[in-house]
């Protein structure tokens, strides 16, 4: 059986016999000794073989070890003189599992740097590094520190469609793919009707999955392929869907910080427990602040990545866009009677827009106005609006995009770090 690596040996396995497997990271002869460093996903391991006390076969194929090949050793925990471990293995017997041939694409330890292309087209070596393994453990521990937070708030989970018939969601493009009989349809930019219609049986909904935009918009933020977090709750407005968005962030940061201190340090990352209740800037007070700056900007633009960046420097940790226009969200989102201002929010981190979310129209006679007045194609809708004559309750959501914040959880700053195998318009492999 494999044992823990010589990082989590104690005193009382001295003497002790085991077995460690993993990949050669390093080979080392020093006169009549060959040390090697084996390293797996959980640590790294010291084995020590002394010439005298060994078979000269065992001896040169130690000396002759390729680097990244997968070994299996044998031996005795003894303690260490290295500053580096306090206990490695005497090896007594050694097995070459799988043969590393050389060159190799790049250098997983990172002594020799290598471009992100270069990375991503050999991703599978790439992720032996330490600190590219910090970033997809701490990727796994977000995800479950999310989900335990939905939960604990009544959230049910639910798996919806990624195959949809009608392009009916609006916003972005949609990727349309070939399906049976010729037959078009399309992959999902995100469960949005779907979990509004699950409010009316199941109340309060989360999602986390992954979902497609054909944008060709290749930045370092950017993905056709992403993973989201969506949660939908009936009989919610939108200052409650704003409080459970900030208690995932704040949960999850408190989770890492507390259980996973060894991965941020790998990275480097001083992450921080942000204040609450989040800032909260209205619309039009951005916009009268980009004005005070000499900013050509109107009321009813857009906010560009540019204004985004200005109004973060007065923000420049978490904090809510609240209360836009009408023409600058989605179809389905509700207006406050009195402003004619939606009940809509952006969460930001920095100019980094995380999430966006809001109260939705419960009624249906508003929301076919608001579609006709979108320009969509009413019959696309129809499945959708039939719902809406079952009793459809008030209700309140947000989408929040999980690998940009993975960019906030690890310090990296291109979200293709923080995805396994990133798609964009110019990487569909490997």
């Amino acid at each position: 059986m494999r044992s823990h690596f010589s990082d989590e040996f104690e005193e009382k396995d001295l003497g002790l016999e085991v077995t460690v497997a993993g990949w050669v990271e390093d080979v080392r002869t020093l006169g009549s000794l060959v040390f090697i460093t084996l390293r797996d996903s959980h640590g790294l391991s010291q084995l020590v073989l002394k010439k005298e006390a060994s078979s000269s076969e065992l001896y040169e194929t130690c000396r002759k070890l390729s680097k990244q090949s997968v070994i299996s050793a044998s031996g005795t925990v003894q303690r260490s003189r290295s500053k580096h471990v306090d206990y490695e293995v005497k090896i007594t017997a050694l097995e070459t599992l799988s043969r590393a041939i050389h060159p190799l694409p790049l250098d997983p330890t990172g002594r020799v740097e290598a471009g992100l292309d270069v990375r991503l087209d050999a991703r599978a070596l790439d992720l032996r590094s330490p600190r590219n393994q910090a970033i997809f453990k701490l990727r796994h521990h977000a995800l479950q520190s999310i989900r335990s937070t939905l939960l604990q708030q009544g959230f049910l989970e639910v798996s919806t469609s990624k195959i949809i018939g009608q392009a009916a969601e609006g916003g972005a493009a949609l990727f349309s793919v070939n399906y049976f009989d010729e037959q078009s349809v399309f992959l999902a930019q995100s469960p949005q009707l779907y979990k509004e219609q699950l409010t009316i049986a199941l109340d309060k909904v989360f999602e986390i999955s992954t979902y497609f935009r054909a944008e060709k918009s290749h930045t370092t933020r950017h993905l056709n392929e992403f993973t989201s977090v969506d949660i939908e709750a009936s009989f919610m407005n939108e200052e409650q869907a704003m409080r459970v968005c900030e208690s995932i962030v704040i949960s999850c940061i408190k989770e890492l910080l507390n259980t996973r201190q060894e991965e941020l340090n790998t990275l480097k990352n001083d992450l921080k427990i942000p204040t609450t209740p989040f800032d909260e800037i209205t619309y039009a007070e951005s916009i009268d602040y980009l004005k005070s700056m000499d900013l050509e900007i109107n009321y009813g633009d857009d906010l560009s990545d540019s204004s985004l960046a200005i109004i973060a420097q007065k923000n420049n940790s978490f904090f809510f866009l609240t209360k836009w226009p009408q023409q600058l969200k989605p179809f389905y989102i509700a207006e406050d009677p009195n402003t004619h201002l939606t009940r809509s929010f952006d969460l930001q981190y920095g100019p980094l827009e995380l999430a966006s979310g809001g109260m939705r129209i419960h009624q249906k006679e508003i929301l076919i106005e608001r579609i006709n007045g979108a320009g969509l194609p009413l019959e696309s809708f129809s499945s959708h609006l039939s719902v809406f004559d079952w009793g459809m309750p008030p209700h309140s959501g947000w989408g929040f995009g999980f690998d940009r914040f993975m960019m906030v959880l690890t310090g990296m700053k291109n979200i293709r770090e923080v995805v396994l195998y990133p798609r964009d318009q110019y990487r569909i492999s490997p």
